[in-house]
């Protein structure tokens, strides 16, 4: 435990894990929708099904669709921003079962282009999350890290593929994690990484014959 954990993070309250870490899930989902999302459908579960409106998550994860931080000012008005903005959106409650944590939330995005991507994510304490499931793949990120999303299908040689691209641009690897949905289908690796992804990587990253899309998430503020 750090003095992060103990004070919590610099926000507009009333709560870290209801409010702030409200927020953080909002920005990790559009950051992997990679583009401003046109329209959310937003499934509250456990907790945060039952206190959101006293505990300001609705506003906080639309605040967060907004690219907006946690110590943002505006965000008790993200709704009226929201529509200012042309983002449509809407709650619904959800049970996801007994083993979700009780602070989750489930992002059904659609882009500015059309683009798709469904992400949900917990609120674990402190303005910490943890996104845990994308597009169906289970996963594992926090959005403290750079990290790489890759697309690949599951054969052999794709992890080897991109592992070397970050060696020869002196990347080190912190954490990685691979999910398939089904044996010889597609795959989905995230890497979290100790140094910033830059394009040169993004690029080298795009031209691999495994390598079906890559998207970058930088670390959040």
């Amino acid at each position: 435990m750090n003095l992060f954990d103990v004070l919590g993070p610099v926000m507009i309250g009333p709560s870290s894990s209801h409010t702030a870490g409200a927020v953080r899930l909002g920005r990790l989902a559009r950051l992997v929708l990679g583009e401003k999302a046109a329209h959310a459908m937003i499934g509250l579960h456990g907790s945060f099904a039952q206190t959101h409106k006293g505990h300001g998550t609705d506003v906080a994860l639309v605040a967060g669709l907004l690219d907006w931080n946690p110590d943002d000012a505006r965000i008790p008005d993200s709704f009226r921003y929201a529509k200012e903005a042309g983002l449509d959106f809407s709650f619904q409650l959800i049970d996801l079962g007994e083993q979700a944590h009780p602070n989750t939330a489930r992002l059904e995005l659609t882009g500015l282009s059309g683009q798709h991507s469904c992400v949900t994510g917990c609120s674990i304490g402190g303005g910490r999350v943890q996104i845990t499931d994308i597009d169906g793949f289970a996963l594992e990120m926090g959005g403290e890290l750079p990290t790489l999303l890759v697309v690949h299908p599951d054969r052999p040689g794709a992890i080897s593929q991109v592992t070397t691209v970050l060696f020869e641009h002196n990347v080190n690897i912190a954490a990685m994690r691979v999910s398939r949905q089904q044996k010889g289908s597609t795959a989905l690796m995230v890497l979290e990484t100790d140094q910033p992804i830059n394009d040169n990587v993004l690029h080298a990253l795009s031209a691999l014959s495994l390598v079906d899309a890559v998207r970058r998430i930088d670390p959040l503020s």
